[in-house]
């Protein structure tokens, strides 16, 4: 079973184990004996059954099991221990209602914490979950007309309430470091010669045509995707933005491409958002091969699902053969780009420059021909080798270059079984074929580097963000959420390793900003292919990965979810250069 699996079934099981504790004590208070033993056993038997599932997360991982067992742990053994010994020698089955409503109770508060609080285990949600364990158990007492002693009852509600007060302090305390600040100055571009390529990208509301309905979108020039934007290697490009009527604000950041800081798009980060009737220009050196995007960085969430986005590709010389590029993208719930047929004569070198520019991941398969996987990320493989008959996965925001020599039968591309480009009709079932996984692709290199000078573990997950005006069910970082991340510190030259770790049960796209990251690891399993260079790469449910790069490019980093409603929601942090 996967960590993934383990951390659903350890949920689904904490859930059957409270309503049967709590089901037990209704069933009690009602005096309905045989149903009240019953759900009472089924409820220790599901608390065992959640013992095994946390040791297996806590073998996993600390980072899966921390609330867990200095939690969850203590509250269920106190569940156990205070209804099972009065469930064996209870005569009137009313007296037991109270020690099992405790029990769902105790249950109940242990999931929440996971829930609602996640990672890192705290003191703060401990004693919060006490207070609320306490005083839900006396509110049944009063129900009930039971009677506990007058010490007892004194000394529930003396530590119901000392509990209650410390865990709220603790938890709504200022964090301990903030996040980036948005007064620094912006840093200036670097002077990179007289621009040879110069675009326009003027950013408004538009009414486009998608499969033969109206769409409202965002688009750039009129359009989505924006217009394609293409260099040579050694070209200085010179792309004026401006805002015709998006009254949120658009940027522009070159997704992939690590641009000098000045150039990278992001808000109150690099620069300012471009408001309506206002203009920024972009200039940097194309000196990065490879298949790239951009897309606006201002409330990106919104306008990238919108349609504010477009194709950047930089090759090492004028193309030969035939390059295509696939952006595919959702807008109003339809697909693009729409299907389209291009004949290709047989012998004919083809690159197919595939690009996931939604929030989640998607299923491409290439069908009638061999090809190879020549580039991920804008990063060439090593030794990539033909494959057939065999899917890929991009995560959101990732791209791939597929390369093939056009057969003389037509070839056709399926995104999630709709085909999106063909040299002709192709019917295939693409369903059943297995999936490449890249990090076993292509062959081996040594790791650059035999040390490194800073390591961050960066835990996602959920919880409850009590920091803000109101509290809110953020995605959150090492239990926080923007802006209350702390910001990673680096040196320039520093080797930086990452350790990320998703304790969520969503699938989270990362993304850090003007870097490629070299692949390590996934699982505790080394990288055995070519050497990964990725910019966005797809954190299961229950995944460790480890990754690294050097910090060579200085400025202020956005890092973040690449699914980027769960950005907006609070999974983003920023990497900075002391």
């Amino acid at each position: 079973m996967s960590v993934g699996s383990l951390i659903a079934a350890d949920l689904v099981i904490a859930v059957l184990a409270a309503a049967g504790w709590l089901g037990g004590g209704a069933a009690a208070a009602a005096r309905r004996r045989p149903l009240a033993l019953a759900l009472a056993g089924f409820a220790l038997l599901a608390t065992v059954g959640r013992a095994v599932t946390v040791t297996a997360l806590a073998r996993a991982g600390w980072w899966f099991a921390a609330e867990k067992v200095l939690i969850a742990g203590p509250l269920s053994l106190a569940a156990v221990a205070v209804a099972v010994p009065r469930l064996l020698r209870a005569g009137d089955i009313r007296s037991v209602a109270v020690p099992l409503l405790f029990a769902g109770y105790a249950g109940s508060g242990a999931l929440l914490v996971t829930v609602l609080h996640g990672y890192p285990a705290s003191a703060g949600a401990g004693l919060l979950t006490v207070a609320g364990v306490l005083a839900a158990t006396a509110v049944s007492w009063r129900v009930l007309g039971a009677r506990p002693s007058g010490t007892v009852s004194r000394t529930a509600v003396a530590v119901a309430v000392g509990a209650l007060v410390t865990g709220t302090g603790l938890a709504v305390a200022p964090a301990a470091a903030p996040a980036v600040t948005h007064d620094h100055r912006y840093e200036a571009a670097p002077e990179v010669g007289e621009p040879t390529r110069r675009f326009t990208l003027t950013a408004g509301t538009a009414t486009v045509r998608v499969s033969g309905r109206d769409v409202e979108a965002w688009a750039f020039n009129g359009q989505v995707p924006g217009p394609e934007l293409t260099a040579t290697v050694g070209d200085v490009l010179e792309v004026t933005l401006r805002n015709r009527d998006i009254g949120r604000g658009v940027t522009l950041h070159w997704h992939g491409y690590d641009v000098p800081n000045s150039q990278d798009g992001v808000p109150d980060v690099t620069q300012d958002a471009v408001l309506p009737g206002q203009e920024f220009v972009y200039r940097f050196r194309a000196d990065q091969v490879g298949t790239y995007w951009y897309h606006t960085h201002s409330v990106s969430d919104v306008g990238v699902r919108k349609g504010l986005y477009g194709v950047l590709v930089v090759r090492p010389a004028p193309a030969t053969g035939v390059d295509v590029t696939v952006p595919v993208h959702t807008l109003a719930g339809l697909p693009l780009p729409a299907p389209r047929t291009e004949p290709v004569g047989a012998g004919t070198p083809v690159r197919l420059r595939l690009i996931n520019t939604d929030s989640t991941t998607h299923r491409y398969a290439l069908a009638g021909t061999p090809f190879r996987v020549a580039a991920i990320d804008g990063s060439d493989l090593r030794g990539p080798t033909p494959l057939a008959d065999t899917a890929v996965l991009i995560p959101a925001g990732g791209r791939y270059d597929l390369v093939f020599t056009a057969p003389a039968t037509p070839v056709a591309l399926f995104v999630d079984g709709r085909a999106v480009y063909s040299t002709g009709p192709v019917s295939a079932e693409t369903g059943p074929w297995p999936v490449l996984d890249p990090l076993t692709y292509g062959v081996a290199a040594p790791v650059p580097w035999s040390r490194f000078d800073k390591e961050f573990p960066l835990v996602l997950d959920r919880g409850l963000d009590l920091h803000g005006l109101l509290p809110r069910y953020a995605h959150t970082v090492n239990g926080a959420a923007d802006p209350d991340i702390p910001t990673q510190v680096v040196r320039r030259g520093d080797v930086v390793r990452f350790t990320i770790v998703n304790r969520s049960l969503v699938v989270h796209p990362w993304h850090l900003h003007g870097h490629h990251v070299l692949v390590l690891s996934r699982n505790g399993k080394p990288a055995t292919g070519s050497p990964l260079w990725l910019d966005s790469f797809d954190v299961r449910p229950g995944d460790v990965w480890e990754v690294a790069f050097r910090a060579d490019n200085p400025g202020t980093w956005a890092n973040h979810c690449h699914n980027l409603p769960h950005a907006d929601a609070g999974m983003m942090l920023h990497l900075t250069y002391s």
